[in-house]
This record gives structure tokens, C-alpha cells and sequence, in this order.
């Protein structure tokens, strides 16, 4: 007989705040790069998922002006339990933003764009052309610079995933978040098979594209679950692989279990690389485009290109 899924407790009673560990503080923001590129985003009328979801590494990353694009308006149709990103009935998509984001680009003189999105489910293969377009955009506007495209699940709809892999990026990422057994919670409207079959497929259409998926840790999974859901990763031929510790951002999303430990972290990494990785950016602070870049040339995106 099947068993029904297990249900994820959120404890509302009040608890004594638990001090943030050395190792998880970052600088605050500061510095001319930090001001100007906030300037030009306002400029352009861009979104950067670094402001939307709170990233902690906003002050580095920005300073070495890198920042990660997001495109399709700044509301998503889900509502997960972890994101920062705001929640609600988006307008139509604006298919002039993949020219104003590579126009961003270009004045920045990236040589690595990431671009991500919020989830569109009103309207999943315009959400899959404007990735597609955004491509073809740096590419006529800032010829040479790499792209990693961090797309949404399209509701597993296998011609909206072959339209932005046919764009050719040199990294198509999409991010695991947890494990099967919270999946309710923590990623409203997904399904782990879904996340699973898409890198699959994504591989399939092009073998020669860098796949890349991330995972949070501290929202009450075990390290076994975390091993599991690694080497699925691997066995569908996940390329890159990023760990970092959730953080929660307001008392109305779930709540932080703990914080892992960088030995932790160092362990998650040594077993993921076993499991025939090519690259583990593993880290209290990773997210998904934290080191974009060396992560890109640690699994080959740059020369796998280059066979296209």
C-alpha cells in the first residue's frame, strides 16, 4: 500500500535567536562598482536576482562587476518557501528586456553573464524565447562574453527546455534547492523527477552543454537525503554542482534547522566529486553564479563551446 508523503512541521513557537556563525558573515555593500552598477540596472530597468533574493555576497560580487540578471518581470507565479523574490500575478513579458540585459552586459564589459528568471507559468514558452533571446543578444552585443542561463522548471514541457538549449549557452543551470522529502514545502509547483529529467534532457539535446544544479542545506534534511540527491544529480550527468547554507529571509519563510559547519561543507564536497562531478563549489556562503566563472572554466564550458 502507498504511503502518503511525509508532512513538514514548521514550529511556531518562539525560539532564542541563535547567533550567526563567523564563517557566514559578509561585508556590507559598499564601494563605486556597487553604485554604479545599481545605477545602471535602475537605468535600464532591470531586475538582479542579487537584490531580489538577498544575497549575501552582493558587496563581492558586484565590486568585481558581476552580477546575476532577472529577467521576466520581479514576480513569480510560485511561492516557495525560501525565496525572497516577490510573489504575484506578473504583466506580459516584455520581449525588449533581453536587449536592455545584454546592453547591460555589454556596458559592463562582462567576459561571464548569468541570467535567471522567475518562474512564468502563465506563459512557459515565452518565458523559454526570451532566454533563447537574451542569448543571441550578448552574443550580438558583447561578442566573446560567456553566458550561464539559471532557467525555471517550464512545467517540464521538453520543447520550452530544447528552445534555450538550442541558444546554445555555456551553461544551462537549474537548481535542485532540497531534497525529495521537503520538496512540498520548499519548492512550491515543482517536482524533484521534473528537476532530474530536465538536466537529463538538456544533455540529450546537447551533449556538449555544461549542466549545473544547486542545493541548500539547514532546512531539516538528513546528510544521507543530501548524498542521495547528489549522486542523482551525477547519474543524469550534472556537470557542476553548488552547496550553500540556506538563510532565511523574514520570519514568513521556513525556518533555518541549523547551521552546517565548514567540515561539513568539505565533506559534501570530497563525496560529490566521487560521485564524478567535474566541478563542487561547496561553502557556507555559495549560491548558484557564486564564482560563476571559475566554476564555468573548472568543467570545460569554454571548450565545450568551442565543438558547437
Amino acid at each position: 500500500m502507498a504511503t502518503s508523503p511525509e508532512l513538514v512541521q514548521i514550529d511556531l513557537a518562539p525560539k532564542r535567536p541563535v547567533s550567526k556563525p563567523e564563517w557566514l558573515k559578509a561585508r556590507a555593500p559598499v564601494g563605486d562598482n556597487y553604485h554604479n552598477l545599481k545605477k545602471l540596472a535602475r537605468d535600464l530597468n532591470l531586475h538582479t536576482v542579487c537584490e531580489s533574493a538577498h544575497c549575501p555576497n552582493i558587496g563581492e560580487c558586484w565590486n568585481h562587476k558581476t552580477a546575476t540578471f532577472m529577467m521576466l518581470g520581479n514576480l513569480c507565479t510560485r511561492r516557495c518557501g525560501f525565496c525572497a523574490v516577490p510573489k504575484g500575478r506578473p504583466d506580459a513579458i516584455d520581449f525588449d528586456e533581453p536587449r536592455r540585459v545584454a546592453e547591460a552586459v555589454a556596458a559592463l564589459d562582462l567576459k561571464f553573464a548569468v541570467i535567471t528568471s522567475v518562474n512564468r507559468d502563465d506563459d512557459v514558452l515565452g518565458g523559454a524565447r526570451a532566454f533563447a533571446m537574451v542569448i543571441e543578444e550578448i552574443r550580438k552585443q558583447a561578442p566573446g562574453c560567456q553566458v550561464e542561463v539559471l532557467i525555471p522548471d517550464f512545467q517540464g514541457r521538453e520543447d520550452a527546455i530544447k528552445i534555450v538549449v538550442d541558444a546554445h549557452p555555456e551553461i544551462l543551470n537549474h537548481n535542485t534547492e532540497s531534497v525529495p522529502r521537503l520538496y512540498r514545502a520548499v519548492r512550491s509547483g515543482a517536482r524533484y523527477e521534473r528537476t532530474l529529467r530536465l538536466l537529463e534532457f538538456s544533455k540529450q539535446v546537447d551533449s556538449t552543454v555544461v549542466t549545473k544544479s544547486g542545493v541548500m542545506v539547514g532546512l531539516g534534511e538528513e546528510m544521507h537525503e543530501l548524498l542521495d540527491v547528489y549522486r542523482d544529480l551525477a547519474n543524469v550527468g550534472t556537470d557542476v554542482l553548488t552547496i550553500g547554507q540556506y538563510l532565511r529571509p523574514s520570519k514568513d519563510h521556513l525556518p533555518m534547522t541549523r547551521y552546517y559547519t565548514p567540515d561539513e561543507f568539505a565533506h559534501m564536497k570530497d563525496e560529490a566529486l566521487r560521485m564524478g562531478f567535474k566541478h563542487v563549489e561547496s561553502g557556507p556562503l555559495v549560491r548558484s553564479s557564486y564564482h560563476a566563472q571559475e566554476q564555468a572554466d573548472a568543467a570545460g564550458a569554454s571548450s565545450a563551446r568551442l565543438l558547437v
